[in-house]
């Protein structure tokens, strides 16, 4: 029996089976950050192919928080009306939908000011950030607040808060990127206060039968960075202040990745955080069969699979891996499911 196509619970959300498309920019936006025709039929594909959870691409909670001008927005109410139009589709085809929230900070590349924890650029080509001062820190933790209540206007199932890969959240985690010495810098905790400062306030407006995730970098690999130890810390913090389910990434918190990439080659931070902190967790990394995606769910690594380019590749992979599996899907156009096979004809 393949696990993959069983039902999983979180909170008051349930979807029909363990495979999620991955949060993957588009650069499909025009400047005011407007869902459009192209971002539509994008999700609305993957939506038809029967997969358990759409994540949205970066969402972002201020203008400033763009990683650039062509990035979806969610700071006004007409930009949650846009998403909703897309929202009420996915639900239409059975599936479910989230939305992944952030701030760019230092990796943004907009014609505008741009913000960090330290004035450190995040590399030799990009601008170097302006150092938030409290009352900025403040501000943009009520902009994620003003999105998790548009994220709710908006439709959405579930939230995710990315605190990875370079951006604002990770860069004050990470003592290479943050050399404050106020409440938000120096020790773990300090580091930390930010992005559990968001967490609590989007938690606190978001429905309390409606799942948060977080995206984190569990390591970062190099000195400096975010170390294990230090992200499986952060995971029982957010576990106690209403986190669902951790997904397990890791690096950029410079450019580049300083270790070998192979399939799944991240499931073990995902796999580590499940079993120390007993939460939930989605593994993502380079997974593109569904016998790696059994082998992940299977084994208790993690309790969703998250994949991104194999589903830009092929919109369809998970009516072959049902096909594989012998599995029936409940397909919202049943027609495609005839399509598997190059040899079989129908009427």
């Amino acid at each position: 029996m393949s696990n993959i196509f069983q039902p999983f619970r979180l909170r008051g959300m349930t979807v029909n089976n363990r495979i999620a498309m991955s949060p993957m920019l588009m650069y499909l936006a025009g400047d005011n950050g407007m869902l459009t025709d192209l971002h539509f039929v994008h999700y609305g594909a993957r939506a038809l192919s029967g997969l358990g959870l759409i994540m949205t691409e970066v969402i972002a909670v201020e203008p400033a928080g763009r990683i650039s001008h062509r990035d979806l927005g969610i700071w006004s109410d007409d930009q949650a009306a846009g998403l909703r139009r897309l929202t009420d589709f996915v639900h239409a085809t059975g599936g479910k939908i989230g939305v992944q929230l952030a701030h760019a900070g230092r990796k943004a590349v907009l014609e505008q000011p741009i913000f960090g924890p330290s004035e450190i650029a995040y590399d030799g080509q990009s601008k170097q950030p302006v150092k938030l001062d409290t009352d900025g820190i403040a501000a943009i933790v009520e902009a994620y607040r003003r999105a998790t209540v548009r994220a709710e206007a908006a439709g959405f199932d579930c939230i995710e808060i990315h605190a990875a890969h370079g951006y604002l959240l990770h860069s004050f985690l990470a003592p290479i990127a943050n050399r404050r010495t106020d409440e938000y810098g120096g020790s773990l905790e300090n580091r930390a206060r930010f992005t559990l400062e968001v967490t609590r306030a989007v938690r606190e407006a978001w429905p309390q039968e409606k799942p948060l995730i977080v995206r984190m970098s569990a390591t970062d690999l190099i000195d400096g960075g975010v170390t294990q130890e230090e992200s499986l810390w952060l995971a029982k913090q957010l576990k106690a202040v209403g986190v669902d389910m951790i997904e397990a990434s890791s690096g950029n918190i410079v450019p580049g990745y300083p270790a070998p990439i192979t399939p799944g080659y991240q499931v073990e931070y995902a796999k580590t955080i499940r079993r120390t902190v007993d939460i939930p967790t989605a593994a993502v990394g380079s997974i593109t069969s569904s016998e790696l995606a059994e082998s992940i769910v299977s084994s208790g690594a993690a309790d969703i699979v998250f994949m991104g380019r194999e589903l830009l590749r092929n919109p369809f992979w998970l009516i072959n891996a049902a096909r594989a599996a012998n599995v029936t899907l409940e397909l919202p156009i049943q027609t495609y499911a005839r399509a598997t096979s190059p040899y079989e004809r129908g009427f």
